[in-house]
Protein backbone atom coordinates (compact mmCIF):
# COMPACT_ATOMS: atom_id res chain seq x y z
CA UNK A 1 0.00 0.00 0.00
CA UNK A 2 1.62 3.50 -1.21
CA UNK A 3 1.71 6.42 0.86
CA UNK A 4 -0.76 9.06 -0.72
CA UNK A 5 -0.08 12.76 0.76
CA UNK A 6 -3.29 14.43 1.32
CA UNK A 7 -4.30 16.73 -2.09
CA UNK A 8 -2.49 20.15 -1.06
CA UNK A 9 -5.66 21.69 -1.18
CA UNK A 10 -7.19 19.68 2.24
CA UNK A 11 -3.76 19.94 3.16
CA UNK A 12 -3.32 23.51 3.52
CA UNK A 13 -6.95 23.77 5.30
CA UNK A 14 -5.36 21.31 8.19
CA UNK A 15 -2.10 23.82 8.45
CA UNK A 16 -4.54 26.48 8.54
CA UNK A 17 -6.60 25.44 11.20
CA UNK A 18 -4.00 24.34 13.49
CA UNK A 19 -2.34 27.21 13.38
CA UNK A 20 -5.35 28.35 14.51
CA UNK A 21 -5.20 26.06 17.39
CA UNK A 22 -8.33 23.90 16.10
CA UNK A 23 -9.22 20.79 14.92
CA UNK A 24 -6.61 18.88 12.70
CA UNK A 25 -5.78 15.42 11.12
CA UNK A 26 -2.19 15.44 11.66
CA UNK A 27 -1.47 15.80 15.20
CA UNK A 28 2.13 16.09 17.17
CA UNK A 29 1.11 14.30 20.03
CA UNK A 30 2.92 16.16 22.94
CA UNK A 31 4.54 13.66 25.82
CA UNK A 32 1.91 14.92 28.83
CA UNK A 33 3.91 16.92 31.17
CA UNK A 34 7.05 16.17 30.27
CA UNK A 35 9.60 18.36 32.15
CA UNK A 36 12.43 19.86 30.26
CA UNK A 37 15.78 18.43 30.56
CA UNK A 38 18.59 19.77 32.67
CA UNK A 39 20.58 22.62 30.99
CA UNK A 40 22.61 20.82 28.40
CA UNK A 41 25.33 23.27 26.65
CA UNK A 42 27.25 25.35 29.30
CA UNK A 43 27.39 29.23 28.72
CA UNK A 44 29.98 31.44 26.64
CA UNK A 45 29.00 34.65 28.99
CA UNK A 46 32.10 35.29 30.69
CA UNK A 47 29.61 37.95 33.52
CA UNK A 48 27.93 34.93 35.14
CA UNK A 49 24.77 36.39 35.67
CA UNK A 50 21.70 34.43 35.61
CA UNK A 51 17.71 34.96 34.60
CA UNK A 52 15.17 33.28 35.55
CA UNK A 53 12.43 32.70 33.02
CA UNK A 54 9.23 32.10 34.43
CA UNK A 55 5.71 32.93 33.64
CA UNK A 56 3.62 35.32 35.62
CA UNK A 57 0.00 35.80 34.76
CA UNK A 58 -2.22 37.57 36.64
CA UNK A 59 -6.07 36.86 37.47
CA UNK A 60 -8.36 39.20 35.41
CA UNK A 61 -5.65 39.60 32.62
CA UNK A 62 -5.98 39.10 29.19
CA UNK A 63 -3.83 38.36 26.34
CA UNK A 64 -4.10 39.15 22.81
CA UNK A 65 -1.48 37.46 19.98
CA UNK A 66 -2.13 38.30 16.30
CA UNK A 67 -0.95 35.48 14.41
CA UNK A 68 0.16 35.71 10.93
CA UNK A 69 0.78 31.96 9.29
CA UNK A 70 2.21 31.89 5.53
CA UNK A 71 2.42 28.89 3.33
CA UNK A 72 3.49 27.92 -0.01
CA UNK A 73 3.81 23.82 -0.63
CA UNK A 74 5.32 23.28 -4.40
CA UNK A 75 4.63 19.32 -4.97
CA UNK A 76 5.81 17.53 -8.68
CA UNK A 77 4.63 13.60 -9.06
CA UNK A 78 6.26 12.70 -12.56
CA UNK A 79 6.52 16.17 -14.08
CA UNK A 80 3.23 16.93 -12.85
CA UNK A 81 3.51 19.96 -10.62
CA UNK A 82 1.20 21.81 -8.12
CA UNK A 83 1.47 24.94 -6.14
CA UNK A 84 -0.63 26.07 -3.43
CA UNK A 85 -0.77 28.82 -1.29
CA UNK A 86 -2.41 30.29 2.05
CA UNK A 87 -2.41 33.05 4.08
CA UNK A 88 -4.07 33.22 7.63
CA UNK A 89 -4.66 36.46 10.17
CA UNK A 90 -6.13 35.79 13.56
CA UNK A 91 -6.26 37.07 16.78
CA UNK A 92 -6.15 34.69 19.69
CA UNK A 93 -6.79 35.49 23.34
CA UNK A 94 -5.77 34.12 26.98
CA UNK A 95 -8.68 35.30 29.56
CA UNK A 96 -6.86 34.71 33.40
CA UNK A 97 -8.99 32.86 35.61
CA UNK A 98 -7.12 32.09 38.15
CA UNK A 99 -3.76 32.45 39.02
CA UNK A 100 -0.89 31.96 42.16
CA UNK A 101 2.65 31.29 42.91
CA UNK A 102 2.17 28.08 41.14
CA UNK A 103 -0.26 27.70 38.46
CA UNK A 104 -2.55 30.05 36.05
CA UNK A 105 -5.54 29.41 34.78
CA UNK A 106 -6.87 30.39 31.17
CA UNK A 107 -9.38 30.10 28.68
CA UNK A 108 -7.88 29.81 25.15
CA UNK A 109 -10.15 31.52 22.36
CA UNK A 110 -9.88 32.71 18.65
CA UNK A 111 -11.49 35.82 18.30
CA UNK A 112 -11.30 36.78 14.91
CA UNK A 113 -10.13 34.99 11.39
CA UNK A 114 -9.23 36.16 7.81
CA UNK A 115 -7.97 33.18 5.67
CA UNK A 116 -7.37 33.30 1.88
CA UNK A 117 -6.90 29.81 0.26
CA UNK A 118 -5.40 29.16 -3.39
CA UNK A 119 -4.41 25.50 -4.63
CA UNK A 120 -3.32 24.62 -8.22
CA UNK A 121 -5.69 25.63 -11.13
CA UNK A 122 -8.25 26.23 -8.36
CA UNK A 123 -10.30 29.22 -7.54
CA UNK A 124 -8.88 31.49 -4.55
CA UNK A 125 -11.05 31.35 -1.42
CA UNK A 126 -11.06 34.07 1.15
CA UNK A 127 -12.91 34.59 4.18
CA UNK A 128 -13.04 37.39 6.63
CA UNK A 129 -14.85 36.60 9.88
CA UNK A 130 -15.28 40.24 11.06
CA UNK A 131 -17.16 41.15 7.62
CA UNK A 132 -20.19 38.72 8.65
CA UNK A 133 -20.46 36.74 5.38
CA UNK A 134 -20.75 33.25 5.45
CA UNK A 135 -18.04 31.59 5.75
CA UNK A 136 -17.05 29.19 2.71
CA UNK A 137 -17.64 24.99 3.40
CA UNK A 138 -13.95 24.66 4.08
CA UNK A 139 -13.43 27.49 6.74
CA UNK A 140 -16.69 26.17 8.61
CA UNK A 141 -14.92 24.26 11.31
CA UNK A 142 -13.23 27.86 12.26
CA UNK A 143 -16.27 30.11 11.75
CA UNK A 144 -17.68 27.71 14.22
CA UNK A 145 -15.47 27.95 17.22
CA UNK A 146 -14.91 31.80 17.08
CA UNK A 147 -15.76 33.63 20.13
CA UNK A 148 -15.91 30.64 22.59
CA UNK A 149 -13.03 29.11 24.50
CA UNK A 150 -11.24 25.89 22.74
CA UNK A 151 -9.91 25.38 26.01
CA UNK A 152 -9.65 25.92 29.72
CA UNK A 153 -6.02 25.36 30.10
CA UNK A 154 -3.36 25.39 33.80
CA UNK A 155 0.10 25.77 33.06
CA UNK A 156 2.88 25.73 36.08
CA UNK A 157 5.48 28.84 36.10
CA UNK A 158 7.47 26.61 33.38
CA UNK A 159 4.77 26.61 30.56
CA UNK A 160 4.07 22.99 31.46
CA UNK A 161 0.25 21.98 31.06
CA UNK A 162 -1.19 20.72 34.49
CA UNK A 163 -4.62 20.34 33.34
CA UNK A 164 -6.42 20.67 30.20
CA UNK A 165 -10.43 20.79 29.21
CA UNK A 166 -11.01 20.90 25.80
CA UNK A 167 -13.97 22.25 24.92
CA UNK A 168 -13.72 22.38 20.71
CA UNK A 169 -10.69 21.93 18.45
CA UNK A 170 -7.51 20.02 19.82
CA UNK A 171 -3.88 20.25 20.65
CA UNK A 172 -2.62 20.09 17.36
CA UNK A 173 -0.04 22.51 16.55
CA UNK A 174 1.67 21.23 13.29
CA UNK A 175 5.23 23.05 14.20
CA UNK A 176 3.39 26.41 15.46
CA UNK A 177 4.72 25.14 19.05
CA UNK A 178 2.55 24.59 22.08
CA UNK A 179 0.58 27.62 23.88
CA UNK A 180 2.55 28.15 26.97
CA UNK A 181 6.27 28.63 25.94
CA UNK A 182 8.49 25.85 27.60
CA UNK A 183 10.58 27.68 29.96
CA UNK A 184 13.77 26.04 32.41
CA UNK A 185 13.10 25.32 35.76
CA UNK A 186 16.29 26.94 37.12
CA UNK A 187 18.37 30.15 36.11
CA UNK A 188 19.88 30.39 32.90
CA UNK A 189 22.86 32.00 31.49
CA UNK A 190 23.56 33.80 28.20
CA UNK A 191 24.34 30.76 25.61
CA UNK A 192 22.79 28.37 27.80
CA UNK A 193 20.01 25.77 26.34
CA UNK A 194 17.38 23.51 27.77
CA UNK A 195 15.51 20.59 25.54
CA UNK A 196 11.60 19.71 25.58
CA UNK A 197 10.71 15.97 24.42
CA UNK A 198 8.11 15.78 22.64
CA UNK A 199 6.29 12.99 19.41
CA UNK A 200 4.48 13.61 16.44
CA UNK A 201 2.67 10.95 14.09
CA UNK A 202 3.30 9.99 10.62
CA UNK A 203 1.95 7.04 8.28
CA UNK A 204 3.89 4.68 6.89
CA UNK A 205 3.76 3.52 3.02
CA UNK A 206 2.23 0.06 4.43
CA UNK A 207 -0.61 2.08 6.46
CA UNK A 208 0.95 1.77 9.63
CA UNK A 209 1.67 5.11 12.11
CA UNK A 210 4.54 5.53 13.28
CA UNK A 211 5.86 7.83 16.73
CA UNK A 212 8.27 10.25 15.39
CA UNK A 213 10.18 11.33 18.31
CA UNK A 214 12.16 14.95 18.51
CA UNK A 215 13.08 17.55 20.95
CA UNK A 216 12.54 21.25 20.84
CA UNK A 217 15.84 23.07 21.74
CA UNK A 218 15.76 26.25 23.39
CA UNK A 219 18.94 28.66 23.69
CA UNK A 220 18.73 32.43 25.50
CA UNK A 221 20.84 34.22 22.84
CA UNK A 222 20.17 37.53 24.63
CA UNK A 223 18.52 39.86 27.65
CA UNK A 224 17.88 43.78 27.13
CA UNK A 225 15.91 45.55 29.00
CA UNK A 226 13.43 42.94 30.73
CA UNK A 227 13.33 41.12 27.44
CA UNK A 228 15.04 37.67 26.42
CA UNK A 229 15.64 36.17 22.92
CA UNK A 230 15.29 33.08 22.57
CA UNK A 231 15.79 30.59 19.67
CA UNK A 232 14.13 27.62 19.18
CA UNK A 233 15.12 24.44 16.63
CA UNK A 234 13.09 21.20 16.37
CA UNK A 235 15.76 18.34 16.42
CA UNK A 236 13.89 14.50 15.18
CA UNK A 237 15.54 12.02 17.48
CA UNK A 238 14.28 8.93 15.81
CA UNK A 239 15.74 7.73 12.64
CA UNK A 240 13.99 8.43 9.78
CA UNK A 241 14.65 6.28 6.18
CA UNK A 242 11.67 6.59 4.02
CA UNK A 243 11.35 10.11 2.33
CA UNK A 244 7.41 9.43 2.80
CA UNK A 245 7.80 10.32 6.45
CA UNK A 246 10.44 12.85 6.10
CA UNK A 247 7.59 14.58 3.88
CA UNK A 248 5.02 14.37 6.53
CA UNK A 249 7.91 15.46 9.73
CA UNK A 250 9.02 18.51 8.51
CA UNK A 251 6.10 20.62 8.44
CA UNK A 252 5.57 19.68 11.80
CA UNK A 253 8.92 21.06 13.27
CA UNK A 254 9.62 24.13 14.64
CA UNK A 255 12.60 26.67 13.87
CA UNK A 256 12.89 30.29 14.58
CA UNK A 257 13.18 33.13 17.60
CA UNK A 258 10.55 34.21 20.47
CA UNK A 259 11.25 37.40 22.47
CA UNK A 260 10.14 36.91 26.07
CA UNK A 261 8.39 39.67 29.06
CA UNK A 262 11.25 38.73 31.88
CA UNK A 263 10.13 41.08 34.26
CA UNK A 264 6.08 40.40 33.51
CA UNK A 265 6.12 36.73 32.75
CA UNK A 266 4.40 36.51 28.91
CA UNK A 267 5.42 35.56 25.15
CA UNK A 268 5.87 38.52 23.25
CA UNK A 269 6.41 37.59 20.17
CA UNK A 270 7.56 34.08 18.20
CA UNK A 271 8.73 34.04 14.79
CA UNK A 272 8.89 30.25 12.97
CA UNK A 273 10.48 29.45 9.22
CA UNK A 274 10.00 26.88 7.39
CA UNK A 275 12.14 26.10 4.05
CA UNK A 276 12.14 22.48 3.50
CA UNK A 277 12.67 20.20 0.38
CA UNK A 278 12.18 16.52 0.14
CA UNK A 279 13.01 14.46 -3.05
CA UNK A 280 11.30 10.81 -3.72
CA UNK A 281 8.83 11.38 -1.23
CA UNK A 282 6.13 9.55 -3.93
CA UNK A 283 8.41 7.56 -6.11
CA UNK A 284 12.19 8.85 -7.90
CA UNK A 285 9.52 11.28 -9.82
CA UNK A 286 8.71 13.43 -7.04
CA UNK A 287 9.47 16.14 -5.12
CA UNK A 288 7.82 18.61 -2.21
CA UNK A 289 8.89 22.14 -1.43
CA UNK A 290 7.66 23.75 1.61
CA UNK A 291 8.22 27.46 2.24
CA UNK A 292 6.43 28.80 5.32
CA UNK A 293 6.18 31.49 7.97
CA UNK A 294 4.47 32.28 11.08
CA UNK A 295 5.01 35.52 13.49
CA UNK A 296 2.65 36.10 16.88
CA UNK A 297 2.76 39.45 18.27
CA UNK A 298 1.18 40.67 21.56
CA UNK A 299 -0.97 43.26 21.07
CA UNK A 300 -1.77 46.31 23.50
CA UNK A 301 -4.59 46.02 26.14
CA UNK A 302 -6.64 48.59 23.75
CA UNK A 303 -6.17 46.83 20.54
CA UNK A 304 -9.61 44.26 20.78
CA UNK A 305 -11.33 44.69 17.63
CA UNK A 306 -12.62 41.06 17.55
CA UNK A 307 -16.43 40.81 16.76
CA UNK A 308 -16.80 38.28 19.70
CA UNK A 309 -15.89 41.89 22.34
CA UNK A 310 -18.33 43.66 19.75
CA UNK A 311 -21.40 41.80 20.91
CA UNK A 312 -20.64 41.70 24.03
CA UNK A 313 -20.98 45.26 23.74
CA UNK A 314 -24.13 45.38 21.90
CA UNK A 315 -25.95 43.26 24.08
CA UNK A 316 -25.31 45.36 27.69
Amino acid sequence: MLLRIPPTSRRLALIGLACLGTQSVLVPQSIGNAKEQSVLEQADDASGETYSLKHSLQPGQTLRYEVTHVAKTKTRINGSEEIANVHTKSNRAWTVAEADDSEMTFDHSIESVAMTQQSGDADEVQWDSTTGEEPPKIFSVVASQIGTPLATVTINKQGQEVRREDHAGSKSSLGMGTLALALPDKPVKIGESWAVPSEIQARTEDGFVKQIKIRQLYTLKKVKAGVATLSVKSETLTPIEEESLRAQVIQQLSNGTLRFDVDNGYLLSKELIWDESVVGFQGPGSMMEYRAKMTEELLPEDSSTSVASKKKKSQR
